[in-house]
Parts: C-alpha cells; structure tokens; sequence
C-alpha cells in the first residue's frame, strides 16, 4: 500500500518535469515542421543564451534590436527568435566587438534577463511555401496576381508608378519608400525581391521582360540604384521601388508567429513588429 501511495505521488512530479518547454524543444519541433531538410551548414542557430531554459514566451521579430528585446522583457518573453542577425554580421561573430559599448550592453541587457535568441533564416525561406514570401504576399494581398509559384512574378491591373509607391507606403505603415524612375511611368508587371539578394540578383530580375517595376529590400547605391537609373534615363520602362530590408521580409516573421502557434500550445507566441530603424526629414 506504502509503495503504491509513493508511485501515486511521484507520477504528478514526472509528469511536471515532462511539461517543461525549452528553446531547444521548440526548435526541434520547428526542424520537424518545415518541409526541407535541415542544412548541416547554417545560419539557423543558437546565438545566445541556455536552450535549456525553460520558456516563458516567444517572441518573433524580424530584427533583435534593443527596442525589440525590451519589449519581449515587458511581454515575458524569454525566448526570441529573429529573422536577422543580432550583432551587427551575418554570422554574429562578435571578436571584433568585445570592448565595443554598444555590443557589451547589448549582451549584459541579454543574460541579465536570461534571455535566449535563436536565429531563423535559412529554413524558413528554404520551407514550402517560403514563409517570407507567402507572410509578404498575404499582407500585400497579391494572391491573385502571382504568375509562379515562387512568389517573385505578378501581373496586375495597370498601374502608374507614383500610385503603386504611395499605394506600398500606406500598406506597410512606412514613412517614405525611395523611388527610381518616371513617376508617370504605366505598368502591369511586378516584380518582388525581398531583403537583401544583392545586386547581381536584383539587376538579373528587372532586365527579365517579365519584369517593369521591381519592389526590393535593400541594396547598394552603387548596384542596383546605379543600374536602375540608367535603365531610366536610356528610356526603359523599367522601375524599382524600395522599401527596406525590414519592411520587404517583416510580414514573413508574423506569419512565421503564426505557424509556430500551429504546433507549440503550451506558451504564448507573440510578433513583434519593428519599429523604424532610422528617421527621414
């Protein structure tokens, strides 16, 4: 009787234990759910922090600034899995940054909240549908205008350049979009390049004839803006439309939020949108 009285008491006690979320365990369940292999060579890691601790929340974001740690730290959440790196390269490598201010604080705000980030880049554009395209393509509405199943060529209704741009700024909440071609400029052929493919890519997709405007994330000015202006002034009707790195990928990582609520109950999930990262006069 004695021993079934201690078996009954000690199978809650178990059963606790087993309830425990950890970063680990959701990551896990993240290489289960997408639908690629997991690279043995990638991006796709822990950056910082124990993925044994014990989950309070979950953030989402697409970049890990300061503003976006402290408001995970207000929400409760503890574990933040972001788009982009945390510190500054795209491999997070800090040497050159150990006596750097801005790094060591950044760093200290993390542990002294035990805080745990895990970087999710690769898979989620690698998976089927790429989740930052299909996050893009929902909050656009651009469903019914995709002419592949990439998510990278559309043909819509005519269009006039300067409207498109306005139309893009009101959509994504911006405060300015940058602009290369004639204002007036008619279309119907879209072109979407998220993020940062770099110029060689960029420049490949508006010479495509599938292509007359390109909407992008970000570039340099000597690539693509150098390019694209060019095509301007020799009288292509060819057009580009920038609207950030952050802007161009952000609706990925709220869809990646709600993908994630898909398989993990047991803690809160939450997106948090970024917050401008520079000013416009």
């Amino acid at each position: 009787m004695k021993n079934i009285l201690l078996l009954l008491f000690l199978i809650p006690l178990c059963s606790f234990g087993q309830n425990k979320l950890t970063p680990q365990a959701v990551v896990n369940m993240m290489k289960e759910n997408v639908t690629c292999d997991w690279a043995e060579t990638t991006v796709d890691v822990f950056k910082v922090g124990d993925p044994d601790t014990e989950i309070k929340g979950i953030a989402v974001c697409m970049f890990a600034d300061m503003r976006t740690l402290q408001k995970a730290v207000e929400m409760n959440c503890n574990f933040i899995i972001t788009h982009e790196p945390i510190f500054y390269n795209h491999l997070d490598e800090t040497d050159a940054y150990a006596n750097d201010p801005v790094y060591t604080e950044k760093r200290k705000f993390i542990e002294d909240y035990k805080l745990v980030v895990f970087r999710f880049h690769d898979h989620i554009h690698m998976t089927k549908p790429d989740g930052i395209y299909a996050g893009m393509i929902n909050k656009l509405g651009w469903q019914d205008f995709a002419v592949n199943d990439a998510g990278t060529l559309y043909k819509m209704p005519e269009k006039k350049l300067s409207d498109f741009a306005l139309e893009l700024k009101d959509q994504l909440g911006m405060q300015t979009v940058r602009v290369i071609g004639n204002p007036e400029m008619k279309f119907t052929k879209v072109g979407l390049a998220v993020g940062a493919p770099g110029g060689a890519r960029q420049i490949q997709m508006l010479n495509m004839p599938e292509v007359e405007v390109m909407v992008a994330g970000e570039a340099s000015e000597w690539e693509t803006y150098l390019y694209a202006n060019d095509a301007a002034t020799l009288g292509k009707n060819k057009a580009v439309i920038f609207l950030g790195h952050i802007k161009s990928e952000e609706a990925g990582m709220d869809y990646c939020a709600q993908w994630l609520k898909g398989f993990v109950k047991d803690v809160p999930v939450h997106f948090i949108e970024n917050e401008a990262n520079f000013m416009t006069f």
